[in-house]
């Protein structure tokens, strides 16, 4: 999930019921959206087709929203340097996170790109020098171990072993955490260079950018590879209507109900894709690696929710 919203940078206020339900809501299409993803990638759909559709679909969409609601499309020297390296930047992660739900089971490639608030913290220390902050550290320990176990690193709980057990996850992994890295670096970017361009417009421009690399992506390999089967249609359909029904919520109801702030609460994400896995792809982990799931959403709400 790319959560270039509009107001992903700013202070979070206090949730109201109706405005916890939404989030929730939103989580469970994002993690919707990327189960019916691996569904259109079990029958034929490939990444790049998928991100495409997923893409400029939505961005059709706030676009529109952008129009209807008189946003400002004013752009400084500044903006139009940037937003190129976010928009590449997010399509790079998009194509990265799919190829990491084609390989691994949907709630593990999802945990491991949550570790994107560790590249976050990385990306603004190298790159502008700001120290993360002392829970940002004692944090990091605790999502790389719930990771491990949610991986089953070692290959215990599958009984391979560590060397047979990557073998087998190894490339997902990658895949997820350099979906992770660009995540954090983009993200890093966007509240530096970028944060006082209107979120609407940015997150437009953002995902119009991701398509044509998925577009990009597409001319190379030879053209699209749509679904073989009537159930791959209505996966590739989904996550497009999940992914942008999501994406129009967060720009058009969650701003009236007074939500400032991307919220941790959508962070439950991967215990919804799990539990859909589970339901509709017969996806299933170990009772450790579960635990280690629930410890990394732990900790990451909890980075999400502590007070600045």
């Amino acid at each position: 999930m790319n959560r270039t919203t509009p107001t992903s940078l700013a202070p979070v206020k206090a949730l109201s019921a109706s405005a916890f339900a939404t989030l929730l809501l939103v989580a469970l299409m994002m993690g919707g959206n990327h189960v019916a993803a691996r569904i259109a990638f079990n029958n034929g759909t490939d990444v790049a087709t998928a991100v495409v559709f997923r893409s400029l679909v939505t961005a059709l969409v706030i676009a529109i929203i952008v129009v209807v609601q008189g946003a400002s499309l004013r752009f400084s020297a500044r903006h139009k340097r940037v937003l190129p390296v976010i928009g590449l930047l997010i399509g790079v992660q998009s194509v990265c996170i799919y190829s990491s739900v084609a390989l691994l089971p949907v709630a593990l490639a999802l945990l491991a790109f949550n570790t994107h608030p560790l590249w976050t913290a990385l990306w603004a220390w190298v790159i502008y020098r700001q120290r993360p902050e002392r829970t940002m550290l004692m944090a990091m320990p605790v999502i790389l171990l719930g990771l491990a176990l949610a991986l089953d690193v070692l290959g215990a709980s599958s009984g391979l072993g560590a060397s047979a057990q990557w073998s087998r996850i190894g490339a997902g992994v990658g895949f997820a955490m350099a979906a992770a890295a660009t995540f954090g670096l983009a993200l890093v970017l966007t509240q530096n260079e970028a944060a006082d361009l209107d979120g609407r417009v940015r997150t437009a421009t953002t995902l119009m950018l991701t398509g044509v690399v998925g577009l990009t992506v597409v001319v190379g390999q030879g053209g699209f590879h749509f679904p073989q089967a009537m159930v791959g249609w209505w996966g590739l359909a989904a996550l497009t209507f999940l992914y942008g029904t999501a994406f129009t919520i967060l720009f058009t109801v969650l701003p009236k109900l007074g939500v400032v702030g991307n919220s941790a609460i959508m962070n439950v994400e991967p215990v919804f894709a799990l539990v859909l896995a589970w339901l509709l792809l017969g996806q299933s982990i170990a009772p450790v690696q579960v635990a280690g799931a629930l410890l990394v959403v732990a900790a990451v709400m909890a980075l999400g929710l502590r007070k600045r």
